[in-house]
């Protein structure tokens, strides 16, 4: 059953910006969404975790959970989901919060 699925891409390659808007509506820069199946959706993933060698990527997709969303993340960046007690949260890396005390 196909599903809607949000990925942001960030400093991808080209081809796979080309490759996402084959499947999914780039509706702003480096934010893509689209409704496919779960076959076509790991299908994509797996290309973006294949490609993301310097950027990053999240991919956000309907989920039989509390939350009714499951995220999936590749790269390098400073907010990681984790999980707490079945809920996933965003948590911010150490590099961001000594960012946020300079201000």
């Amino acid at each position: 059953m196909p599903s809607m699925i949000v990925i942001s891409a960030t400093a991808v390659p080209d081809h796979l910006r080309g490759a996402l808007t084959r499947w999914l509506l780039e509706v702003t820069p480096e934010l893509y969404i689209g409704t496919v199946s779960a076959r076509v959706r790991d299908e994509l993933w797996t290309s973006v975790t294949a490609c993301t060698a310097n950027g990053a990527a999240v991919l956000a997709y309907p989920a039989a959970n509390e939350q009714g969303f499951t995220l999936r993340t590749t790269g390098s960046r400073r907010r990681t989901p984790i999980d707490f007690d079945g809920l996933t949260l965003m948590a911010f890396g150490k590099k961001s919060q000594e960012m946020a005390n300079l201000f």
